[in-house]
Order: structure tokens, then C-alpha cells, then sequence
């Protein structure tokens, strides 16, 4: 099982304009990247739970409800009064999604170090990502976590960078270099890398995690596919997989649950066996992860694909 740690928020979409200009239409779905990568597991038939922070207000009974009709333990949960974040989503032309964030002070971003849980055996693997990774005190609680599991679980990192949750670039870069430091797979889109390092070439960024703890770097390039970077077995692109493009919402979820989901599936979600992964295990992970994200780009918000619509004839 996954241990999936960080943000659940509704995203808010604006519909089409109302009968009048006093009138907005809009639509929340449940999400937040570590939400979805968590119900992105299921969907392909892995385990996975979620630790997060989750209101007792009526969203975050939604949202609870979402992860029980999902088949995501609810085991590592922590309750709270405080409200439940709200994301609000515009779509650009391409299909790319613009957000902006009310969340301050909110039950996603209120897990201290008090509500670190002991897990249990059959965690096999920790996920962290996004905004979680820099917004306190589940930032401290995050990076608690996983260095005290890193020696015994797998760590996988998505930076996930969102400014206009802090906008403050050289504090994500400290804490994503802090996290990499920890992480045994990372998966990592181009303009994040952007945003983080300006002035640094990819790969040069890539070779310092690599050098570190850090076993494979997985690099989205939009339109233009994915390549993997491998300590043992070096670097290889994918391009993209033709599709109609609704929007990319959830796209880069996808991708990140379904890497984990081949190594559940195969038995390999250990850093031991990470470190020893063959070619043709690194390059079917990443076709499938491919696949995957083509299925979500078809289709309006973050719908995951299940396990069936993945199957190859």
C-alpha cells in the first residue's frame, strides 16, 4: 500500500456565464494532486491511502465520501475544524489550468508533527508532492515523516510547484531540494524545473538528485512526451501519446500514480528493488504512465483512468 500525504480541496470551475452579471456557474470536484494521485492508485488497482488534514465541514465530508467510494483507507486521516481549501481553476485555450487558492488556515495545512502515524507494515511506499511541501506545518510534518521512513520505504517526490499558493521561489526550491535529498523516485514536469532552477540546465538538475538517494527522475514534456533518467541504465524520451485533448487537469496525477502502480503491481515498490530495476521494467513504467495521462487529457477534469482502459490489445 501507498502512503499518499498532502492537500484534499475542491477545485472550482467556472461554467459559462449566467442569464445575468450578478450570476457566476460553477463546478467543484474533488482533488488536490496528492488527493488524486491517492484515488489515481485505485483506480489502477493498487492500495493506497491518504494522510491529510480533512474538515468536518461539509466539504470535507465530501470528500470523504469520495475516498470511500474509491476504496482509499481512510486509516490515516486527522479530522479537523478547521475549513476546507478551495482551488480555483481557470482553463486556458491549450487546455492548461491557471489556479488560485483559498486555503489559508485551512484542514490541509494543519498537520503538525503531533499527528505523525506510526505505519503499518503493509505501507510499502510514501508519496508527497505540491503545495504540501511548503505551506506549514504539514511541511515539517511531511519531511519528518519521510526522513524517518526513507531507509525502509520508498520515498517518491512530485514537486508540483503552485506560486500562487507561495510565491516564493527560492523557498520551494530549498524545500524540493530538501525532499529530493530524501527521495528514491522523482517525477518532475519541465516548467516546474523551470521555475525552479532558471538558470540550470535539466539535466544538470536531474544529475544532482541522481547522485544523491534518488534511483530514477521521470520528466514530463507536455505535448511532447516523457523521458526517464536512470542511475543505472541512463537517459530515454517517450513521445506523447496522440489524443484529443479535453484539458491536462490531472494529467501529471496520473502519470505519477501510474509509475506507482506498475511497481506495486510487479512487486518492486521497495528501494531496494528500485535500485536494481532492469531496462525493460524502467521502460514499460514509463509507457504505461504515458497512457495513462492520454486517457485523462481526453477527457474535462481530473477523471483518472482505471486499470481496464490501460490493457493493451
Amino acid at each position: 500500500m501507498y502512503l499518499v500525504c498532502g492537500e484534499a480541496l475542491f477545485d472550482v470551475f467556472s461554467l459559462d456565464e449566467g442569464a445575468r452579471s450578478s450570476q457566476l456557474e460553477l463546478q467543484a470536484i474533488a482533488g488536490g494532486s496528492p488527493f488524486n494521485v491517492a484515488v489515481g492508485l485505485r483506480r489502477l488497482a493498487a492500495d493506497s491511502a491518504l494522510f491529510a488534514g480533512i474538515s468536518t465541514d461539509f466539504l470535507g465530508e465530501r470528500l470523504r465520501k469520495v475516498l470511500h467510494e474509491e476504496g482509499v483507507s481512510d486509516a490515516y486521516l486527522v479530522p479537523s475544524d478547521a475549513p476546507t481549501t478551495l482551488a480555483m481553476v481557470a482553463v486556458d485555450a491549450q487546455g492548461v489550468p491557471q489556479y488560485s487558492f483559498r486555503g489559508e488556515g485551512c484542514a490541509d495545512r494543519m498537520l503538525g508533527l503531533e499527528h505523525l502515524p506510526a505505519l503499518e507494515a503493509r505501507v510499502r511506499g510514501i508519496h508527497v508532492g505540491s503545495y504540501s511541501l511548503v505551506v506549514t506545518p504539514v511541511a515539517d510534518t511531511l519531511f519528518e515523516l519521510v526522513r524517518r521512513e526513507s531507509d525502509r520505504r520508498l520515498i517518491s517526490l512530485d514537486p508540483n510547484v503552485r506560486l500562487g499558493v507561495e510565491p516564493s521561489i527560492e523557498l520551494w526550491r530549498q524545500r524540493v531540494e530538501a525532499f529530493a535529498a530524501q527521495a528514491h523516485l522523482i517525477k518532475v514536469s519541465e516548467e516546474d524545473l523551470a521555475l525552479l532552477y532558471p538558470q540550470r540546465r535539466p539535466e544538470d538538475v536531474v544529475s544532482q538528485w541522481l547522485s544523491q538517494r534518488c534511483q530514477l527522475v521521470f520528466l514530463t514534456h507536455g505535448s511532447d512526451g516523457a523521458s526517464v533518467h536512470s542511475r543505472q541504465h541512463g537517459r530515454w524520451a517517450v513521445p506523447a501519446q496522440a489524443v484529443d485533448t479535453r484539458d491536462t487537469v490531472g494529467a501529471g496525477d496520473t502519470f505519477q500514480a501510474a509509475l506507482l502502480a506498475y511497481l506495486s503491481r510487479h512487486g518492486l515498490d521497495s528501494p531496494q528493488a528500485l535500485a536494481t530495476l532492469s531496462h525493460r521494467h524502467i521502460e514499460a513504467m514509463l509507457g504505461y504512465a504515458v497512457r495513462a495521462a492520454a486517457v485523462t487529457c481526453s477527457r474535462i477534469g481530473p477523471d483518472l483512468p482505471y486499470a481496464h482502459e490501460l490493457e493493451q490489445p
